[in-house]
Order: structure tokens, then C-alpha cells, then sequence
């Protein structure tokens, strides 16, 4: 509170807020969804383990209490210590609130407080089939197998990019020449997987369609890219692209860095791992670190074994798609290009080229304004890379303090003690999903308000909430 950015809030009791929408109809949902989950499991569990089968039981019973308090808009109590250093923060944090009602609190705190209360039932628990479970985690792999076409796809052209970027270096090394061509393919290709971790799962795979290593240019000025670009309201890839390639030319350090910090787990996580994959293949990063959250958060987003998982069913795809699939059998091919990416990934991974960087700070309660205070040592560590780029639409809420900025206001004020002359050049990723937007052309968001499905005239900015529009910002805090 004391270090976040002077403008309002969003607060759950605006009713034209997102905000207002999620606490009475989405997290009511989500818990619901806990409940189905974590009954699942308790009915698969043998009858030998009936200690397990008596605390999920608890387990149920807790996220049920969790659900009346939050629909009768009850005062939100204090979290149950299970050890972490950021219960007392939050408990803290709470009780200078007032302590608040559900119906009537800032979102970015109470929603993040609700993962938490979540998490805690879990972290809690003494019995191995509930230690550390994720109630999500079924979900995220149920994601992922219905992205089946996509990752196909996007295997098939991942391993020809990269079996066609390593026979072209060395046939440079052979051969001499072809710089700048070269170059322009490295920008192509970055803008293309970056806008295909920005989309996620909306993400037109057609774009990759007939893209090869020597004619990747030919794509610029396609129609298949001025249809994927029309949505994107900001587009800042460029400058990123040119600090990345500035780096390397300049043969800075033995060790460039590119640091993610994650979104989902599922697609679109399999897609940062492209993108990681293409940045460490091509030069323009030697390493890149991956920043997961810590404890099962926002139903979707990565912890530790998301990346397990993944690697899991790259190894054995046969086994996951057809399994429990749609029973269409992959073809040798199709399974030959997903061990393929098994193969580059775990490589990249032990030899410390792919490294899971966990942090508490992740998951607490408040906006990156807090991180010099709150937890310096990610600040430093975050100054180390040459770029951070910063998934998706809690990412970037966070960035900006949830707060009711003006839409113009500039990406590089909003993101406060991250922006100018922090030390971290910041990319944000956002395909927008919630009130805040920064950064548009002056009379941007009353166009779009006036669309249909934007919000016209009824104060809320409801574009904004479908996902359907995109921001791509850069600040470079190095300068």
C-alpha cells in the first residue's frame, strides 16, 4: 500500500468495473471448480488411505466455507500461518485495510488474496495425497491436450527453424557473407513467436504456414501479419528486438540474459519455451530464465511442475494424446518433431541455458511498485538480463498497479520504480483482460468504446475485458 502508485484502484464494488464482475460471478465459479476437482480425487484414492480420504473431505469443506464468504460478501480473515514469510505480509496488509469485505476491496489485493487462502489448505495439509496438490493442475493438462493441432503445428516448424538456423551459421562460417540477411530473418522470426506468446491460444498458427530460415522476410508485408497486427494496439517489439541484437554485436558479456516472467502453463507456456528455444538457438540470448510462480495461482499460471509435466509429455506424446485424446493416432512424424523439442529443451536445460527461477515475490499481494522494498534481491537479479519480458494480463496489472490510470498515461510512467533508469529494460506481453490500458494514441479508447461490445457510453472499458486487443511495451531502464 504505502509504495503503490498514487491513482485509485480498481475496486470490487465498481460496478463498472471488471472487478466488480469477478468477485460475484468468476471466483464463485473457480471455487466451484476447486471443489469438483479436489472431490475427483478423493473418490480415486483406495479405501487403504482413509487419512487422505478424511482430509480432502476437510479440504472440501474449507474451499465450500471460502465460497459462502466471498458470495454473502462476509469480511475477509486473516490467512492461517503455514510458514511462509508472506502470510504476515498479507495478514498485515489486511488488517490496515480495515479488515475489508469481499464486496468491497481493492481487486489486485483481494484477488491475489484468494489464490492464497486456496493455497494454504494445500501447503497445510499432512498427508502426502494432499501436500503441495494442485487443485489446477488437472485443468492446465486438459488445456493442453485440447491445443493438440497447435502443438503439432508449431513442433513441425520449431525444429525446421532451428535445424535451418544452425545449417545456416555454419554455412556462414563456411562461406562468409549474408549478415544482413540474416538478421532480418532474426527479426522476423522474433517478431512472429513473440506475438505467438502474446496470443496464446488465440494465436494463428497460419502465420508459420511457409516460413523457412532464407525467405522469412517475404512475411512482412503478408496479409495473414496485417491481420494478426490490426489488434495489437502498441507494438514495441521492434526496439526489443534491437536491444537484443545491439548485445550480441557488441559481443557484451559472455552471459546475455533474457528473463520471462511466466503466464500460463499448457499452450502457452509450450510456446515460451519456443520463443526461449529460438532466443538461445539464434544468439540473441546465451541463457534464459524462466520465472514460475511459487505456489498454484490464477487457476492457470506456471509453478514448477507445469514445466515438469510439459517436459513429461514431450517425451512421451504418444502416450498423452492418445490415451486420453480424441484416439487419432500421431504420425511418425508428428511424434518425431515433439522429441525433437524434448530433446533441444532438456539439453538447454542442463546445460543452464533454460533455467526455473521460482520466487515468493510472485504471488504476493501487491504491484512490482513494491519490489525495491519489498524484495530488492529480484530487482538485482532482474538487472542482470538483458531483457525481461513480462507475460500476460496479471503481469501487467501488477506492473501498473491495477490502477485507474488514464489510458494515454505513458507504459514507461505507469510502471513507476520499473521504468526510467531502473536497470531493467521491461517487455510487457499483455493481451488485455482486465480495466487497466496504457500507453494509446490519444483517442484510442473512446474508439474502441464506441464499437460494439467496447462499453459506449456505460462507464465501464469492457474492450478491454475480452481479450481481443493486445498491448506490446518497452521501457528501457538501461538507458
Amino acid at each position: 500500500m504505502e509504495f503503490d502508485p498514487p491513482q485509485p484502484k480498481y475496486q470490487t464494488s465498481d460496478p463498472t468495473s471488471f472487478a466488480h464482475k469477478s468477485a460475484r460471478e468468476r471466483w464463485p465459479a473457480i471455487i466451484t471448480g476447486a471443489i469438483d476437482d479436489v472431490t475427483r480425487t478423493v473418490s480415486s484414492l483406495p479405501d487403504s488411505e482413509s487419512d487422505a480420504v478424511a482430509e480432502g473431505k476437510k479440504i472440501i469443506s474449507a474451499l465450500a466455507t471460502l465460497k459462502y464468504e466471498l458470495q454473502h460478501n462476509r469480511v475477509l480473515t486473516p490467512i492461517d500461518d503455514d510458514g511462509a514469510p508472506d502470510v504476515e505480509l498479507y495478514n498485515a496488509e489486511l488488517a490496515a485495510r480495515g479488515p475489508p469485505k469481499w464486496h468491497d476491496v481493492e481487486w489486485l489485493f483481494s484477488e491475489c488474496y484468494l489464490y492464497r487462502r486456496i493455497s494454504v489448505l494445500f501447503s497445510m495439509a499432512t498427508t502426502r495425497a494432499w501436500k503441495g496438490y494442485d487443485c489446477f493442475a488437472r485443468q492446465k493438462m486438459e488445456t493442453f491436450r485440447s491445443s493438440r493441432p497447435a502443438v503439432v503445428e508449431l513442433a513441425g516448424r520449431y525444429r525446421e527453424i532451428v535445424s535451418q538456423i544452425r545449417g545456416s551459421k555454419e554455412h556462414r562460417v563456411v562461406q562468409g557473407g549474408g549478415e544482413k540477411e540474416e538478421e532480418d530473418a532474426e527479426r522476423t522470426l522474433f517478431v512472429e513467436m513473440s506475438e505467438i506468446c502474446l496470443w496464446g491460444n488465440a494465436t494463428d498458427l497460419s502465420l508459420l504456414t511457409s516460413l523457412t530460415y532464407e525467405d522469412i522476410q517475404k512475411l512482412q508485408g503478408s496479409e495473414a501479419r496485417r491481420e494478426s497486427e490490426k489488434n495489437v494496439l502498441v507494438n514495441d517489439l521492434g526496439a526489443a528486438f534491437e536491444v537484443l541484437k545491439r548485445a550480441e554485436s557488441e559481443g557484451k558479456r559472455e552471459a546475455r540474459r533474457v528473463d520471462i516472467v511466466l503466464d500460463n502453463a499448457g499452450f502457452e507456456l509450450f510456446v515460451d519455451l519456443v520463443l526461449a528455444g529460438y532466443l538461445v538457438s539464434v544468439g540473441l540470448a546465451t541463457e534464459v530464465v524462466l520465472h514460475p510462480k511459487s505456489v498454484p495461482w490464477f487457476v492457470s499460471d506456471v509453478v514448477p511442475g507445469d514445466f515438469a509435466n510439459l517436459l513429461d509429455v514431450m517425451r512421451d506424446p504418444r502416450g498423452f494424446y492418445e490415451k486420453d485424446g480424441d484416439g487419432k493416432e500421431l504420425t511418425e512424424k508428428e511424434e518425431s518433431d515433439i522429441k525433437f523439442l524434448f530433446e533441444d529443451w532438456r539439453e538447454l536445460h542442463e546445460d543452464g541455458k533454460l533455467i526455473l527461477r521460482p520466487n515468493r515475490f510472485w504471488t504476493h499481494a501487491g504491484s512490482f511498485w513494491r519490489m525495491p522494498h519489498m524484495a530488492p534481491e529480484v530487482l538485482e537479479d532482474l538487472k542482470e538480463s538483458e531483457l525481461v519480458v513480462f507475460k500476460g494480463d496479471l503481469n501487467y496489472r501488477k506492473l501498473t498497479g491495477d490502477a485507474a490510470w488514464p489510458p494515454t498515461t505513458p507504459f514507461v510512467s505507469a510502471i513507476g520504480p520499473l521504468g526510467p533508469s531502473s536497470g531493467v529494460r521491461v517487455l510487457a506481453l499483455r493481451t488485455c483482460k482486465a480495466d487497466v490500458v496504457v500507453g494509446l494514441p490519444e483517442g484510442k479508447d473512446e474508439e474502441i468504446r464506441s464499437m460494439e461490445g467496447g462499453g459506449g457510453d456505460s462507464g465501464s472499458r469492457m474492450w478491454a475485458w475480452s481479450g481481443k486487443w493486445a498491448v506490446v511495451q518497452f521501457s528501457d531502464g538501461k538507458a
